[in-house]
């Protein structure tokens, strides 16, 4: 199986989707969430904050595999 060793999804693509995830799919998550969060009949402030501190981190839990090595040096480049 050629390739068998590489990730499901290259650097490139990678950098691209977590583009994508952080400028459209974020905003959308956010008014989702203060959209839920509003229909709480505005519980007290530590509830509400926990409920942003727990989903704030939730939202990036499915999408590790893209953001993980984004930051660094391209691993498919020729070094030269």
């Amino acid at each position: 199986m050629a390739g068998a060793d590489k990730p499901g999804l290259s650097y490139k693509a990678r950098r691209r989707w977590s583009l994508v995830l952080l400028l459209v799919g974020l905003p959308l998550y956010i008014v989702a969430v203060v959209t839920i969060v509003n229909w709480l009949d505005r519980p007290s402030i530590l509830v509400e904050l926990l409920v942003y501190v727990v989903l704030g981190v939730l939202w990036a839990l499915p999408f590790k595999f893209v953001f993980r090595g984004v930051g660094k040096e391209d691993p498919d480049q020729d070094q030269q």
